[in-house]
């Protein structure tokens, strides 16, 4: 599981001064709102949002140690969000990004592993974290892909009101494939039915075993941020992966974090 405290690191102070300690503190690093010793800067401060200062600090934020986030993808995306005429600066409140928690459960007697996904909703004056959708292997297996030519061999005769429905028992006696009689649109709701185990006691919480965000705010890029806990300069919330993406790329990603959500 992941240590999201520094008590037991061993680094000098400057290690630990370096060390992203808290996604916020990430965020205000990404955007050059706070110096590399964890002091937040005024908007009055000239290192405030500074562009050459933000170009040596950006490189730091990434996980150094992996191939993913170390490469030329890396500078392109650094130049990208530095360009003077159109910087691009992290908010708390951004819609798009999202929270993954790896979690484990006890489902009929066995320990079992879910992923929680979650993203920020406003309220009042101020916000949440809510709940926005779930993957469960034993849920998802439910719903297996399909083709079309398949799907298309379960269906009811447009004349079928005329009959009073009595061809009905052929979806209803097939529970394997009845999902194959909703509409063309349809998408199971797994964040439902992981309410409804837990509400009948079918799944139990056990643990959070691990926590890491997804970024998909800025354009034409997405990244994730994990935390390592190491021994040198290169530690705490860092970018573990980044990927150039269109915009029809970042919708399929969308459906897998907020397939439940009203956005």
């Amino acid at each position: 599981a992941q240590q999201f405290s520094s008590g037991n690191f061993t680094g000098d102070e400057t290690t630990l001064y370096a060390m992203n300690k808290q996604v916020g503190q990430f965020i205000k690093r990404f955007n050059m709102e706070e110096d590399q010793f964890g002091k937040v800067l005024s908007a009055q401060d000239s290192k405030y949002r500074n562009e050459v200062l933000r170009k040596n600090v950006l490189p730091n934020l990434f996980d150094q140690y992996n191939p993913r986030t170390s490469g030329t993808l890396k500078n392109y995306f650094i130049e990208d969000v530095t360009k003077k005429a159109a910087p691009v600066f992290l908010q708390f409140l951004d819609t798009n990004w999202f929270a993954e928690v790896s979690a484990q459960f006890t489902y009929k007697g066995e320990p079992v592993d879910l992923i929680l996904f979650l993203t920020l909703e406003k309220e009042n004056l101020g916000s949440k974290w809510v709940l926005s959708n779930a993957y469960f292997n034993q849920l998802n297996n439910l719903f297996p892909f399909a083709d079309s030519i398949l799907q298309k061999q379960y269906f009811l005769h447009p004349q079928s009101h005329e009959l009073d429905f009595m061809n009905l028992h052929k979806a209803l006696e097939d529970p394997a494939h009845i999902e194959y009689y909703a509409s063309q649109k349809y998408q199971p709701d797994y964040l439902t039915l992981f309410f409804y185990l837990m509400k009948n006691q079918q799944l139990t919480f056990e643990k959070i075993k691990s926590v890491k965000f997804h970024f998909l705010q800025i354009d034409h890029w997405y990244f994730e941020l994990s935390y390592y806990n190491r021994d040198d300069m290169n530690s705490g919330w860092l970018i573990s992966n980044l990927i150039y993406a269109d915009e029809k790329d970042k919708e399929e990603l969308l459906k897998t974090f907020r397939i439940c959500t009203a956005n």
